[in-house]
């Protein structure tokens, strides 16, 4: 479980940073300005999955290894 809460931690954050690098930087990677229903949300999406990903590493850390 402490895996899986790490991988999503990892793959949250990846998104997350890659949706500000989009907003400010205009490259086009990431999965956050892909998804319609968020036009005009984008930063504070990307800044949510940031939390996200902060909250799973801390849960996985609360978590025993075994």
């Amino acid at each position: 479980m402490k895996q899986l809460l790490e991988f999503l931690g990892f793959i949250a954050l990846l998104q997350g940073a890659a949706g500000l690098v989009h907003e400010f930087t205009d490259w086009d990677w990431g999965l956050v300005q892909r998804i319609r229903f968020l036009d005009g949300f984008e930063i504070y999406a990307s800044v949510a999955l940031l939390v996200l990903a902060f909250a799973l590493f801390a849960a996985a850390e609360s978590r025993k290894s075994g």
